[in-house]
């Protein structure tokens, strides 16, 4: 019965974050931006088991469709952010991300160790706005978060990361696609590293030996996304591509390949939204 409820959790992990990534840049009819909009919909998604995993998981999962666009509070663009600073030029936000769990298979690296909790991902991201104009802004982005792995009964601190990113999106105009790209370098702690890529001696075998992974760079990354408003319904799509030449752990035995390839489309039903109108802070 615990493992059955163990999957439910992290199933309900899964669509809480394929979710929260398939949430960008939307588009509304008319010149305002309602305060809350909330749905629902599918998305398939394809992701690797974990990063340096050469195996994909396909799924279909439930993609709660919801936005908020507080002055303080924002959920919205893939990310759960809490405005602390709000100057001319400059923001720090609360930034919020996750990952699925690793299920170790029989036949895979990780074959006879133990399975991945999901991880969830907390801290704060500085934000510069670099130019604005008719077509869209351009911004760098710097999280920086606290990594803990739960399986939803406990939890426990197994690192740091930072992705600084460079972010171009384009103006949100009704009834046309929107699209954006960010890309930028990605850096973590020792335990982080460790939680992933780490082979103990009790879990060593001819072809795979023990392996103590070092902190420092984790790689760098380019997501792409892509919506569309069309009356009540919502359609958006993303592809993420991960490349991991010359990274602090590229020489573990559990990585596979130095490439990793995130994707997936969604298409929710928005069959409430506010009636007060947002503030035009963005």
């Amino acid at each position: 019965m615990l493992a059955g409820l163990k999957s439910r959790a992290y199933l309900s992990f899964r669509a809480m974050i394929t979710g929260t990534m398939l949430m960008c840049c939307m588009a509304v009819d008319g010149d305002e931006l309602p305060l809350w909009e909330a749905g629902f919909g599918v998305a398939p998604i394809s992701f690797p088991e974990y990063r340096g995993s050469r195996t994909q998981r396909q799924y279909l999962m439930p993609l709660p469709y919801l936005i908020y666009r507080g002055e303080i509070i924002e959920v919205d663009r893939g990310s759960i952010r809490g405005l602390l600073i709000d100057a001319q030029r400059f923001e720090l936000d609360l930034s919020i991300n996750g990952a699925v769990p690793v299920e170790s298979s029989d036949d895979g690296p990780r074959s006879g160790m133990p399975d991945l909790d999901p991880v969830l991902e907390m801290g704060v991201s500085l934000g510069w706005l670099l130019g604005q104009g008719n077509a869209g802004r351009t911004r760098f982005r710097l999280p920086v978060r606290a990594v803990i792995a739960t399986d939803l009964t406990s939890a426990r601190h197994v690192g740091w990361k930072a992705e600084p990113q460079l972010h171009a999106e384009t103006q949100e105009i009704p009834g046309r696609w929107n699209l954006s790209i960010a890309t930028g370098p990605v850096f973590a702690d020792r335990g982080y590293h460790e939680y992933y890529f780490d082979v103990d001696p009790e879990y060593a075998t001819p072809g795979r030996p023990a392996y103590r992974a070092g902190g420092g760079y984790s790689g760098w990354s380019v997501t792409a996304s892509a919506s569309r408003r069309v009356d009540s319904i919502w359609i958006g799509a993303f592809l993420r591509y991960d490349n991991l030449e010359g990274t602090s752990f590229s020489d573990s035995p559990l990585v596979e390949t130095t490439h990793a390839a995130m994707a997936g489309i969604g298409v929710a039903w928005i069959f409430r939204q506010s009636s007060r109108p947002a503030a035009r802070r963005w």
